[in-house]
């Protein structure tokens, strides 16, 4: 499920209480390393179908993103049930995230 409009909408206590396998993507509509990152984003979460991307709009006076101390664009954030398991920044490549979504989608319970 992928949310291809950002947003910085959410909250996050909103996140918090996201059950399941979520990816959150902070980064900017304007950042090269963003636009340079979407292929192998994209193909790596095509062969997840389940798990939920959701884009968030990062940038001066958007509190979101600082509750994650994000500080590189983009940063992908990997969660399962309101907890975070696997974080990537910047310089990440096809296998880095295929391994964080392997992370996700296992049960650990």
């Amino acid at each position: 499920m992928i949310n291809d409009q950002p947003t910085s909408e959410l909250s996050r206590e909103e996140i918090n209480q996201y059950t399941g396998t979520v990816m959150l993507e902070f980064g900017a509509e304007w950042c090269g390393y963003c636009k340079a990152a979407q292929v192998i984003i994209s193909s790596e979460l095509a062969l997840y179908p389940n798990i939920r991307h959701i884009k968030i709009e990062d940038g001066k006076g958007r509190r979101l993103g600082r509750t994650f101390a994000v500080k590189l664009w983009p940063t992908l954030i990997f969660m399962k049930d309101g907890i975070e398991l696997k974080r990537l920044e910047r310089k990440f490549n096809s296998e880095d995230i295929s391994t964080a979504l392997i992370t996700i989608s296992n049960d650990y319970s």
